[in-house]
């Protein structure tokens, strides 16, 4: 198997303000927090994140403002050894934010200011080409515009490289079809599964159920992420179904990022469906025990030889 597998994400990189405080505040309510961090964040960035740091080799194509978000996110890429060639700059947005609050169980509220992202190109991506079609694996989301997505994922067919798609933030709007069409995995959470289908997600058979209306939308595969339940894999042959281990959420913030970052790794590396689900929510669960995004994901070092090898 290869365990350095080249990975490619096209998406988001945020600068993450963290409040942590015992409850999620009622609409023009103020409360008192009880601490506060500053963490590298983004969709695209966490994903890629954990792919590098369990051993991918990983270009990350994104924009940032020429800010000190922006500076330092740099170099916390150049920390994780993933590729900055194709990171580009503009001093016209500041770098993406995103403002959070953490609850005392873990659960979060989100919002995210997109700054410099929404300034990406499809010249930008036309001009990462070659890291594209360099990669066993391209993962995408919606955190940057949807032209950019479609186009990095266009490339991707026409290099023959597997496309991944995370339908995060999910469009009230929908996805479009041809969007679908480019995609061989679309990983959605449940609440993206309702509103890509129109069914809430209650059970496996509900899941399931959902995942074949994806799959006639013109995906190869559904990759489920259903929160502490676990993860489901659906194609037009099978259904695999992984429980998580129950573990003691301190932040949930990034978790499906990881779940993902961790699934292209794996999957990437060889392994079937079964084995590629249980590795991601192990890395999963780890990651919801530590506060922040990017902190939280751990190294290949950090898991378990059953985990790695």
């Amino acid at each position: 198997m290869n365990n350095s597998p080249k990975i490619c994400v096209v998406g988001s990189s945020n600068y993450d303000l963290v409040a942590n405080t015992d409850r999620i505040p009622q609409i023009g309510e103020t409360i008192i927090g009880n601490t506060f961090l500053k963490v590298f964040g983004g969709k695209g960035a966490n994903q890629a994140v954990t792919a590098a740091k369990l051993g991918a080799d990983v270009t990350m194509i994104t924009k940032l403002g020429t800010d000190s978000f922006g500076q330092e996110t740099i170099q916390n890429y150049k920390n994780c050894k993933m590729s900055t060639e194709f990171i580009y700059t503009t001093d016209k947005a500041s770098s993406g934010i995103a403002a959070i609050s953490v609850d005392k169980e873990g659960g979060n509220s989100i919002i995210v200011i997109p700054g410099a992202n929404n300034l990406l190109t499809v010249e930008e991506v036309e001009k990462a080409r070659k890291a594209i079609a360099g990669s066993s694996v391209l993962i995408c989301q919606l955190e940057v515009p949807l032209d950019i997505t479609k186009k990095a994922m266009q490339i991707a067919k026409e290099e023959g490289v597997t496309t991944i798609f995370n339908p995060s933030p999910a469009p009230a709007f929908g996805i479009p079809s041809d969007l679908y069409e480019l995609t061989d995995i679309i990983c959605p959470n449940e609440t993206e599964t309702e509103l890509l289908t129109g069914i809430k997600v209650n059970c496996a058979e509900d899941a399931e159920k959902a995942g074949r209306i994806l799959l006639k939308k013109g995906v190869k595969k559904v990759v489920m992420t259903l929160g502490e339940k676990g993860s489901m894999v659906i194609t037009e042959k099978s259904v695999e179904f992984s429980p998580c281990r129950q573990v003691k959420a301190v932040d949930t913030t990034g978790a499906g990022d990881c779940f993902l970052g961790s699934y292209a790794y794996f999957s990437s590396i060889g392994f079937e469906d079964a084995e590629v689900l249980r590795r991601a929510n192990y890395v999963a669960s780890i990651s919801v025990q530590t506060a922040g995004a990017q902190p939280s994901l751990p190294l290949a070092s950090d898991l378990p030889d059953e985990i790695m090898k």
